[in-house]
């Protein structure tokens, strides 16, 4: 008996110490895999939860469907302003049963603090507003770009910073036509590349393309669909379980020209961003959150640096902002989480980035707001965190 139990004994001990080898090198591993993870570094950010300051006149926004950013980083907000979007026959919109409250006008321009600045938009003499309010962007020149998705918007118009009206591009009320190039296909966005001076739609919910026009004239200029094919009307299903479609699922959410000359495409239905040279030649994809059957890609924005490492993309089927590598279109990292509290999102729509880093964030169905980001620099991957909304240290 004591020869078996001394033999038990040494087994054990032998066990012991070959289980506790083995733990040293698992956590060895471990830790070497953490410290090169820590080694890629992401921006990280924290919610300002006082942005934008209060609305005067008792105004409140409806479904907050664009945003964009001028060179005096003032951000220009575009929402839905319909009786529709509002609760008006029980809480009293505009029918005197209440104190509070009323629909913004459509167009509302904030400084970075979130003072408002000017309000203006709506329908006018000598041209059609849009049915249902979208995209937004802001000219060299200052000029504010109003796109739409509406049944009959298949035009873009074009208004000084003031809200005085400059010009229509297209025409009103036509129909789906992606190989058109008099009138558009419900744009979802607009972005301009102040190098060339081209306006890049992203045209949108009705045709399935990019189109190209120039910002002094409004000239049709080009088009394009998914991998630079030429562009269908009919609709594209998309399947995880399938390869990629070879045209545009849609809709086009954005089309967004980089520093280097490449134009980064939203195709929200499947997932994914296409990327181009500015004459459509294709020249990588990637896809965000691929299962995702509600589409993923909602808008794009990019970091401020000179090279602008790194894409925001807001995702208004998950509820939050993905943070990728530009060159690799590698999701790092992500903010945000569904719910209402400052932070969180509820249909992260459009998205901007100003002069110092800072992200600004639309949300629309239910969401109705417009959210800043402050930028807290490059952080250790580990270091970021999901569904955090409120800031570790104080805010003004």
């Amino acid at each position: 008996m004591r020869i078996i139990k001394r033999k038990g004994i040494l087994f054990s001990a032998l066990a012991i110490s070959l289980f506790t080898l083995l733990n040293i090198a698992q956590n060895a591993v471990q830790k070497s895999a953490t410290a090169g993870n820590n080694d890629r570094l992401a921006p990280q950010f924290v919610v300002d939860p006082y942005w934008p300051q209060p609305l005067p006149n008792k105004w409140i926004m409806g479904r907050t469907i664009g945003i964009a950013i001028d060179e005096r980083d003032h951000l220009f907000v575009v929402h839905r302003d319909q009786d529709s979007m509002f609760m008006s026959q029980e809480l009293g919109l505009d029918l005197g049963r209440a104190e509070c409250c009323t629909a913004a006008p459509p167009i509302l321009e904030f400084d970075s603090a979130g003072n408002l600045i000017n309000a203006w938009g709506g329908p006018g003499d000598g041209y059609t507003w849009p049915e249902s309010n979208h995209g937004i962007e802001i000219a060299a020149d200052g000029n504010v770009w109003i796109g739409g998705n509406g049944s009959g918007d298949s035009h873009v118009l074009v208004f000084t910073r003031d809200g005085q009206f400059v010009r229509e591009i297209g025409i009103p009320g036509e129909p789906i036509d992606s190989l058109s190039t008099t009138s558009f296909g419900r744009v979802a966005e607009i972005a301009i590349d102040h190098a060339t001076n081209e306006a890049y739609f992203a045209d949108g919910y009705g045709n399935k393309r990019v189109a190209v026009v120039d910002v002094a004239t409004g000239a049709f200029k080009r088009f394009w669909g998914a991998y630079g094919n030429e562009p269908i009307d009919e609709r594209v299903i998309y399947d995880p379980n399938e390869p990629l479609p070879q045209q545009f699922v849609g809709p086009v959410h954005c089309a967004e020209p980089s520093n280097d000359g490449l134009i980064y495409v939203c195709d929200r239905g499947a997932d994914r961003i296409q990327v181009f040279r500015p004459d459509g030649t294709f020249v990588k994809e990637g896809q965000v959150a691929p299962l995702t059957l509600a589409g993923s890609t909602w808008d794009i924005s990019f970091s401020h640096d000179e090279d602008q490492e790194f894409i925001y993309v807001a995702d208004g089927a998950n509820f939050k902002v993905h943070i990728l590598e530009r060159d690799s279109l590698e999701v790092l990292a992500e903010f945000g989480d569904g719910g209402r509290q400052p932070g969180l999102f509820f249909g992260t729509h459009s998205i901007v980035t100003d002069s110092e880093g800072n992200v600004y964030t639309t949300e629309t169905y239910e969401g109705k707001r417009a959210q800043k980001f402050l930028f807290q620099g490059l952080k250790p991957l580990s270091d970021h965190r999901t569904g955090a909304p409120w800031p570790d240290s104080e805010l003004h």
